[in-house]
């Protein structure tokens, strides 16, 4: 055998890594622009950070993660060998990206007296707002979307009679507990609420991610037994398909009858993590095969759990959504779970899902799947309506301003509203959905001050109106129409009380939630409330809480006081 000096072996050791790393070393070139999404109005904000708005979507797609993380930077040392089995690697920090927008301003009534937006089921932000406050971090102020803080719990409304008339309504007008001489408005509506004998078929496609970036205990681990309970709460007759994708995307399990439990278990507890992540590739295959089993008469939909971190195949975001725009007309709905922090991509997750007609949750423990597979299956899995829209014009004579609390990414175009062409949000069975306006009333606090030449008044309001603030429409279809139908009722004395503490509870809870909402976002319009404030809100209108989420907020209220910024 020939032997070498040490120092000749270290030489061609040192240039054969140099050889087989090339350019690997090297940061790989950012990726180009990709074209901007007309109706995007928001900046992406990376854990408080600022990289750029959607007129530059590729700010929502992740750089390609190519390779072993070695101090910070990547190291492109791939090999067969190094496949399987996938080493863990350290849990990224401070790359969750989200999709920033300002809150809602005020509006004059005289001049802008509609507001039109979509209305809005998903919980992911509250979920994700409680994980950051577990770890003792105040989350970045873009992931908090105060309705989706509001609807996060059920509230007690009056129930629907029957599916063909869907929804009930609730209005109330109260003090404003932040902004003295300022009213809120309460608009709440509940879903019929189909029994589980009466309910449609399910043709579920389970569509896994099953990249490396998945390979930690809250995400892949997770995945595996929130679809194992959610499995649980499916008819025998329901049909479960499952698509896994990492470095490419394949069927995991043809669709099989839900009562096959051994069999479709089996191979979600074989889920492993691994690899680069083609997602665009496992929803066209998760999509095909949803519609190859179609059931017309039944619910067909994609359920997508993932972390977000898609680097392989289609990646930009306009093109898409316009894949799952066209999905869903054919008859086939998304929705998305999301898992995991410090690389979640929020921002493609809220996407693919406000335009897949679907939820988007975020599952941090086994607790939350619980909520959203179990305990609200229906409301997850069975829409009562979709398309479902909501308008309120104020009257001038009694209201000078306005603000829609939260919903900035829901706002709809005024002539929206009656446009059936025109994509909103679903509610599901038993679902319930809560808005809240803050009003100055015509001669209280102003945020805007009158103009000089201005009307103060809109002409032609007869004393019919006199007593109304406003008047609200709701527009909706069925599950199965392309025709909206149309639900109104008025704002008006009837539904007021001179005193906060003389609110419906649930009207107080809610009120007490958006001001913990809008305090975490910067309290822009809540004016010396405090955290303390806020906690007094929600332990006097705690009310009937049959899980424990509501004392559970009261535990996130007192750990956002403790709590540490990101740092920017």
């Amino acid at each position: 055998m020939v032997r070498l000096h040490p120092a000749i072996g270290i030489g061609i050791a040192v240039a054969a890594l140099a050889a087989c790393s090339g350019t690997a070393v090297e940061q790989p070139p950012a990726p180009p622009p990709t074209p901007a999404v007309a109706e995007a109005s928001e900046d992406i904000v990376v854990t408080a950070q600022q990289v750029g708005s959607t007129a530059d979507m590729s700010a929502v797609r992740p750089a390609p993660r190519q390779g072993l993380m070695i101090s910070g930077s990547r190291v492109a040392m791939r090999s067969p060998m190094y496949e399987r089995p996938f080493m863990p690697l350290p849990p990224p920090q401070g790359r969750d990206r989200f999709a920033a927008a300002n809150e809602n301003p005020f509006r004059v009534a005289t001049e802008e007296p509609i507001s039109t937006f979509s209305i809005d089921v998903d919980t992911a932000s509250y979920a994700f707002v409680r994980a950051s406050l577990t770890n003792n971090v105040l989350p970045q102020k873009a992931a908090v979307r105060t309705e989706e803080m509001i609807n996060y719990f059920p509230y007690d409304y009056r129930t629907p009679r029957s599916a063909s008339e869907p929804f009930s309504s609730a209005i109330s007008v109260f003090p404003s507990p932040w902004s003295p001489g300022r009213k809120l408005v309460r608009i709440g509506i509940k879903g019929f609420a189909v029994e589980q004998t009466a309910r449609p078929r399910a043709n579920l496609v389970f569509l896994i991610d099953t990249s490396g970036s998945m390979n930690a205990p809250n995400k892949l681990p997770l995945v595996r037994q929130s679809l194992s309970m959610l499995l649980d709460r499916l008819d025998p007759d329901d049909r479960v398909a499952i698509v896994t994708y990492a470095g490419s995307a394949g069927t995991a399990l043809e669709p099989t009858p839900a009562r096959e439990k051994a069999r479709i278990r089996a191979v979600i507890d074989g889920l492993g993590a691994g690899g680069s992540t083609a997602g665009a590739e496992g929803i066209r295959q998760a999509y095909a095969l949803a519609e190859r089993n179609i059931d017309p008469d039944g619910v067909n939909r994609v359920i997508l759990a993932t972390d977000g971190d898609f680097n392989v195949g289609i990646t930009d975001p306009a093109e898409l959504k316009g894949f799952v725009e066209r999905e869903r007309g054919k008859g086939v709905f998304l929705s998305v779970l999301g898992f995991g922090m410090g690389n979640y991509n929020d921002a493609l997750m809220q996407m693919l899902a406000q335009n897949g007609n679907g939820a988007a949750a975020y599952i941090d423990t086994i607790a939350e799947a619980r909520k959203t597979l179990v305990e609200e299956a229906s409301s997850t899995l069975f829409p009562i309506a979709k398309d479902v829209k909501i308008q309120v014009e104020f009257n001038p004579a009694m209201v000078a301003e306005y603000r829609l609390i939260g919903y900035e990414s829901r706002l709809l175009q005024r002539d929206d509203f009656d446009n059936d062409k025109v994509d909103a949000g679903e509610v599901g069975s038993g679902q319930s959905v809560t808005a809240l306006y803050e009003i100055v009333p015509v001669g209280g606090p102003r945020t805007i001050p009158p103009r000089r030449y201005g009307n103060q008044a809109a002409p032609g309001r007869g004393t019919a109106t006199a007593s109304e603030y406003g008047f609200v429409k709701i527009r909706y279809k069925l599950p199965k129409s392309d025709t909206s139908r149309l639900i109104s009722t008025p704002i008006d004395r009837r539904s007021e009380v001179a005193r906060f503490i003389d609110a419906p509870t649930d009207a107080r809870f809610a009120a007490g939630v958006a001001g913990f909402a809008e305090l975490l976002r910067g309290g822009r319009y809540t004016g010396r409330m405090s955290y303390d404030e806020v906690l007094q809100i929600v332990l006097a209108a705690r009310g009937r809480d049959d899980y424990g989420y509501r004392s559970e907020l009261v535990q996130l209220i007192r750990a956002a006081q403790a709590a540490r910024s990101l740092p920017s």
